[in-house]
């Protein structure tokens, strides 16, 4: 059987599978699609039915498909955080900058602080280190993995409650953008070294100039173009973010934060958002737990790993 026949096997888990049992469960206000959605990409995944039946994950998951999926994931998420970032409302963020400041700092550094301490403590136990780690980067590294906001889960949730587009909604996005981009901040300084950080000066350098030419020609142009002109910003955005160290999340997030939402009409907003969460978004959220290996480290029990 080829590759693309079982690529397409393999989308047809990740769609039927986590809706049936979230339609058959009929627990929409308990647990919202997406939650079931994560579960069943680890379920599905080689830690638990992949360990169960080992030939079939093989067969279904192999590295080509994987790798199909991988690049779905990386563009539907690019998306979605591109179109948080158009609805953040830039200037009411700077017209209350110093609340945005002050309460994103807490939201930040609380459980920053909270995983750090807790990561000191269990990089005692021998198998949570990597062979090129240091202790120094455990401790920031596992904080850093309390503290990220996963922006597309909270604007899922946002719109779930209905809150997406009020004053607190609004309010929420900036505190999570702010967190997420001081986050991979963090992960820059944890992986320091010069040539990063020469990148990331080329990269917000050329990003200012560049969105400050891109708002002048959007003002320009007819909305059709406005979205093809938006798209082709986001990939090269997103790869420039990369390139620097930054991730093309920050890129992809950076991107649409610099347009402005009334370019963009919102009934087209809304339908190409509700596309993403049907069409290309399930295959995100399932493809962490496609990935996920429970292992054993060193023969002991001390820990699982995510393998990205």
């Amino acid at each position: 059987m080829g590759t693309s026949e079982i690529f397409l096997i393999a989308l047809t888990i990740i769609l039927a599978v986590p809706w049936l049992a979230w339609r058959l469960l009929d627990r929409d206000d308990h647990a919202p699609l997406v939650v079931v959605q994560i579960v069943g990409g680890i379920l599905l995944g080689p830690g638990v039915l992949g360990a169960v039946y080992p030939a079939y994950y093989a067969f279904v998951f192999n590295p080509q498909v994987i790798g199909a999926l991988n690049g779905v994931a990386w563009w539907a998420v690019s998306l979605f955080v591109f179109i948080a970032g158009v609805e953040l409302d830039l200037a009411d963020a700077w017209g209350n900058a110093r609340e945005t400041l002050v309460t994103a700092s807490c939201a930040l550094l609380t459980p920053l602080v909270l995983g750090a301490l807790a990561a000191a403590g269990l990089l005692t136990m021998s198998g949570w280190l990597g062979a090129k780690g240091t202790w120094r980067q455990g401790v920031a590294g596992i904080g850093m993995a309390c503290a990220v906001t996963a922006l597309p889960i909270l604007v899922l949730l946002m719109e779930k409650l209905g809150i997406f587009r009020t004053p607190l909604g609004q309010r929420m996005l900036r505190y999570a953008s702010m967190d997420d981009v001081a986050i991979w901040g963090v992960l820059a300084l944890i992986l320091l070294d010069w040539q990063r950080i020469g990148r990331q000066g080329l990269f917000l350098a050329g990003f200012a100039l560049a969105a400050w030419a891109l708002r002048r020609l959007m003002v320009r142009v007819r909305e059709d173009d406005r979205w093809h002109i938006a798209l082709i910003w986001l990939a090269a955005v997103g790869f420039a973010a990369d390139w620097s160290g930054l991730h093309f999340m920050v890129g992809a997030f950076l991107a649409g934060a610099v347009l402005d939402a009334h370019w963009f009409e919102q009934g087209r907003r809304d339908a190409f958002r509700h596309f993403l969460l049907l069409a290309v978004m399930p295959v995100f959220f399932l493809s962490t737990g496609l990935r996920t290996h429970w292992g054993i480290f060193g023969g002991n029990w001390a820990g699982w790993a995510c393998r990205r």
